[in-house]
């Protein structure tokens, strides 16, 4: 049976608004070749409000677990601003850097530790843009690991901008990015002097991308932080951890969805996600969550989607299906629900197995029916099943939500 309900409004206390702008970076000839991702506290903010760890996080938070990076910028290049925590190491950057260009802003200090954290940067692989440039702040030292300098023709220093021109044409491997171009005078500017890209409100201005995600707990993943960092970390006590979240699990199912993760296969369950992951990676995304500041909500309007996934678990064996599986996939509607998106989108937004994907859909399956029983029962319905007693077992389901409410409170 297709799931063919029309999306419901999410109630504003179980989600929240997550916002990322995007501005395009042309080529000399028009053609888009990256976005700067830029932060946005709301989704009327004309410009950012904010430019440090906690704005950072929240692009690369939205961009690579909430929208994916293919919806954001397609096969194009990824600016991020980035902030001395991050390129020092303080914080560790979860994503590849296969699309990613690293903005150093023009506020950052140029010391050695910073100096010797770009430059492990860019041996692993990131390409480095030098965002605002102006002499006399030291980031000239970067020009011979940078990609991009980055040349602001509104409110830059243009009395030396022929001589900084000049000095990174030495370096061939740099492209000039003339930024904030508003008028005529600035386009022509870039034309005069030869910039390879081009990004400003005469050409484009940022367009901001909206979309509902579950709001979580910071105490739960301050709780999953811990034992990631524990001396023997156990990687079944990080599963059943992040199954007790759905917002924790959503993020860490669309982290495996990033090109950085390089899968060797799909998914069919969250411990598989993790085991694919890896300790080290999930660390990263942790740290990185707790650090973007999303606020939790209370953790009892969680509480449907965790009984669905549990009673599918729970029912599993009846229809002859693994239950890890049958777990994944009443999470994944109970969230698809609460967020008011259609089941089917889910299977674009993370990497699952062909199984799910099909019971997602709506293919009939023994999976599928699986989640036909439990929505029956949710429903008021008896379905035909004989060796569960779906009255206790909701119950018990229930009371094991409960409790998980009164051990992390939101």
């Amino acid at each position: 049976m297709n799931d063919v309900r029309a999306p419901q409004v999410p109630p504003a206390d179980v989600t929240q608004l997550v916002h990322v702008a995007r501005q395009p970076i042309f080529d000399a000839r028009g053609v888009v070749v990256g976005y700067e991702l830029l932060f946005r506290g709301r989704l009327d903010d004309v410009e950012a409000s904010q430019r440090d760890i906690s704005a950072t996080s929240q692009v690369i938070v939205a961009a690579f677990t909430e929208f994916g990076l293919p919806e954001v910028v397609r096969d194009r290049l990824c600016f991020i601003n980035m902030t001395r925590e991050f390129l020092v190491g303080e914080l560790t950057l979860p994503i590849g850097p296969e699309q990613v260009v690293l903005e150093v802003l023009e506020s950052i200090t140029i010391d050695d530790e910073v100096l010797a954290g770009v430059t492990a940067l860019a041996e692993a692989g990131y390409r480095i843009a030098l965002d605002d440039f102006v002499w006399g702040l030291g980031h000239d030292k970067l020009f011979s690991i940078a990609s991009y300098v980055k040349l602001d023709l509104l409110d830059g220093d243009l009395s030396r901008l022929e001589e900084t021109i000049a000095v990174c044409r030495r370096y061939p491997q740099i492209q000039l990015v003339a930024e904030r171009l508003e008028t005529e005078a600035h386009l022509a500017l870039a034309e005069k002097y030869g910039c390879e890209l081009r990004q400003g409100y005469a050409l484009s201005r940022p367009h901001v991308l909206t979309t509902h995600t579950l709001s979580a707990s910071k105490l739960r993943r301050l709780e999953l932080l811990a034992l990631l960092h524990a001396a023997d970390t156990d990687l079944k006590k990080v599963s059943d951890l992040i199954c007790t979240d759905p917002a924790l699990a959503m993020r860490v199912l669309r982290a495996t969805n990033s090109a950085a993760a390089g899968l060797p296969q799909r998914l069919s369950s969250v411990p598989q996600a993790v085991v694919l992951l890896g300790i080290a990676k999930i660390r990263q995304w942790a740290a990185l969550m707790i650090a973007s500041e999303v606020t939790g909500a209370s953790e009892e309007q969680l509480t449907e989607a965790l009984v669905r996934a549990r009673f599918c678990y729970r029912l599993a064996s009846e229809f002859s299906v693994v239950p890890e599986t049958a777990f994944l996939l009443g999470l994944l509607t109970g969230v698809a629900d609460l967020v008011g998106m259609p089941r089917a989108d889910m299977v674009e937004q993370m990497p699952l197995s062909d199984e799910l994907s099909a019971a997602l859909r709506g293919d009939g399956s023994p999976l599928q029916r699986v989640l036909e029983a439990v929505e029956a029962y949710e429903n008021g319905g008896i379905p035909a099943v004989s060796s569960v007693s779906l009255g206790s077992t909701y119950l018990d389901m229930l009371r094991w939500s409960n409790r998980l409410v009164s051990d992390f409170p939101g």
